[in-house]
């Protein structure tokens, strides 16, 4: 059975998926629009899809804004309160899918799915995958069974949530997956196939409203903590990215505990899978202590993920206490 009907929005931003061959530097650069990116697909013509295309940005992933996500959120908004279309897809660089996916995310109020997908390979090169998982991501925008499922990640056949996807290879055309609980479902025979539940949704935020400055500190073997010193009245708030399941060094903690005393301090894990623990280990530097100390805890988000829900936060003027209860609300609903 094929998809034999609905409407899609196309938002292109750009990225390894419509990048040609420089004559100046040599290298491959964003180039294609929209439409040639959809013309690369001559399969979606025979689809029953109607496409509204719309060439949005066209950059590297890795240039990618706050300020041009927070324009692409609001005009996808735009579409879908139309009511014309069942679902979008969004292209772009791979580099930062997983972030923007997750950032869309939290400002996605619609049912309807907004699906993200790049490419691995750029379309000069052998077995380039961007026709394969544009084709992919339509066919997933417009199905009915994700409805509900918020912003979603597609390429090589397998549709992945947000929350979960990570990029776990530089290279490879299979390099999106969710380490923690597999995809959600996969793409054959031109049918979105469900392998697991649609994702429970999360909280919705408000667009923001201020400018913020999170950082993001990654804890290392023999980390002295004088680069996290510096941090200190530059930024709005702090993700640390610590060992394992929440532990930093002993000589780190003055520090962490004088930064949690003056702007919102969340402890995430820098493996990327798995929670961080709250009531285990009791050394200090130990998530306990830390969180004792009142840094905030992220669970089972990625460093790069608790630092967009933090700046998101931040961004719309939220308090201290109400990025605590937000964490601690997105820390319950993964249990």
């Amino acid at each position: 059975m094929t998809v034999s009907a609905g409407n899609v929005a196309v938002f292109s931003l750009g990225g390894t998926i419509a990048m040609t061959t420089d004559p100046i530097t040599g290298g491959v650069v964003p180039a294609l629009s929209a439409h040639e990116l959809l013309a690369a697909v001559p399969s979606l013509a025979a689809s029953g899809i109607g496409l509204r295309v719309q060439d949005f940005r066209r950059l590297p992933g890795a240039s990618l804004t706050f300020e041009d996500l927070t324009a692409l959120s609001a005009a996808i908004s735009t579409e879908l309160e139309t009511g014309e279309v069942d679902g979008v897809v969004i292209t772009q660089g791979t580099d930062t899918i997983e972030e923007t996916a997750f950032l869309l995310d939290l400002y996605h109020a619609h049912e309807q799915p907004v699906v993200v997908t790049g490419a691995m390979r750029n379309p000069t090169l052998p077995g380039a995958d961007g026709p394969a998982n544009l084709h992919a991501a339509v066919l997933a925008a417009a199905d009915p069974t994700l409805r509900g499922a918020g912003c979603l990640v597609v390429l090589a056949d397998e549709v992945h949530a947000a929350r979960t996807v990570r990029k776990s290879h530089t290279t490879s055309p299979a390099a999106f997956t969710s380490p923690a609980c597999g995809p959600v479902a996969g793409i054959a025979a031109n049918q979105v196939r469900m392998v697991g539940g649609v994702p429970r949704r999360g909280l919705v935020l408000e667009a923001p409203i201020r400018e913020a400055r999170v950082g993001l500190y990654t804890v290392t073997l023999g980390d002295d903590g004088a680069l996290l010193d510096l941090w200190d009245g530059n930024c709005d708030g702090l993700v640390v990215a610590a060992f394992g399941v929440g532990h930093v060094p002993e000589r780190l903690v003055e520090t962490l505990t004088k930064l949690a005393s003056r702007i919102p301090v969340v402890l995430a894990s820098r493996i990327g899978n798995g929670p961080v623990l709250t009531d285990t280990y009791g050394f200090p530097g130990s998530e306990k202590d830390l969180l004792g100390r009142g840094l905030i805890g992220a669970g089972d988000l990625g460093p790069y993920q608790a630092r967009l829900l933090l700046h998101a936060l931040l961004a719309q003027g939220a308090e201290a206490t109400t990025v605590r209860e937000t964490f601690s609300a997105i820390t319950a609903s993964a249990r």
